[in-house]
């Protein structure tokens, strides 16, 4: 484990995480999904704008961006119980999940104009606690249920991730928690529009479809 390797793992978690996936399904689809209706390009307003399917593989693969730096970090650049900043440490995995959620919302693909990294985040806390992270899905779905609203669902989940972190894993684990609580400040942070559309009334529900022209041009 060199510190060049160390520092390849970050720049590729970066990079990876910041493949715009909505944004290519969108123009696949022959629309710059940047211009319908939310205007980002997120699992939810792909789901809306051009269907279950696309919504479902924009989720999926931006999952995958989070998930697999992670899992490569933790694989080969986490020892666990290292005190050596330098080989092991727990802020290695941290810091290649952090980097994955910051390339998602801050892609440099897209002028660092990204999604809300709610997928993302999904991928890396799967990789580093699973156990956690299975139980913040089911607040996902339960509040997704309850509301109707994708974005409640998120901030939801996000809120229980580092309860659940805390509550729910080894001594050594711990130190994760810390990236779960800074994840659960910018998943409000990336939805400060969700919550004051929701506040007036105005958030539109996740089986709220609005079909795109075929010209690229602007919301319908």
């Amino acid at each position: 484990m060199t510190h060049t390797k160390i520092g390849l793992l970050f720049i590729a978690s970066y990079l990876l995480g910041g493949i715009p996936t909505g944004y290519l399904i969108g123009r696949f689809k022959g629309i710059d999904i940047r211009k319908h209706g939310s205007g980002n390009p997120g699992t939810a307003n792909v789901y809306r704008t051009l269907g279950k399917l696309p919504g479902m593989l924009t989720f999926a693969v931006d999952f995958l961006k989070g998930f697999v730096p992670a899992m490569i970090a933790m694989h080969y650049f986490y020892i666990v119980g290292s005190t050596d900043f330098s080989k092991g440490h727990w802020w290695i995995p941290v810091t290649a999940g952090a980097l994955a959620i910051a390339g998602h919302i801050w892609t440099v693909f897209l002028s660092f104009h990204g999604g809300k990294g709610v997928a993302t985040a999904a991928g890396v806390f799967m990789a580093l606690l699973p156990i956690p992270t299975a139980g913040a899905f089911v607040v996902f779905g339960a509040a997704v249920a309850i509301t109707g609203h994708i974005s409640v669902g998120s901030m939801a989940a996000s809120v229980s991730l580092p309860v659940l972190c805390y509550l729910l894993t080894k001594d050594y684990q711990k130190p994760f928690t810390l990236l779960a609580l800074a994840v659960c400040a910018l998943i409000f942070y990336t939805h400060i529009a969700n919550i004051r559309r929701i506040l007036k009334g105005a958030e539109l529900s996740f089986k709220h479809r609005k079909e795109p022209d075929q010209t690229g041009g602007g919301k319908k």
